[in-house]
């Protein structure tokens, strides 16, 4: 039995298969228009924009 999903773009029904390499999306249209979207910040991990990194020190680096 072949798994169908949505494209997280389009919404049009999208075979899972190895065949399809663009996964969950129906084409490389959907996908690039989703890497888009990430890229001008439409999408976000969700997390305190006030955490900073720790300092590299912290990870045990050498100096």
């Amino acid at each position: 039995m072949t798994t169908v999903v949505k494209c997280p773009t389009c919404a049009k029904e999208v075979r899972w298969v190895p065949e399809n390499r663009f996964r969950p999306f129906c084409s490389e249209r959907c996908k690039q228009i989703d890497l888009g979207a990430w890229a001008t910040g439409k999408y976000r991990i969700g997390g305190n924009s006030q955490e900073t990194p720790p300092d590299d020190d912290s990870h045990g680096g050498l100096n």
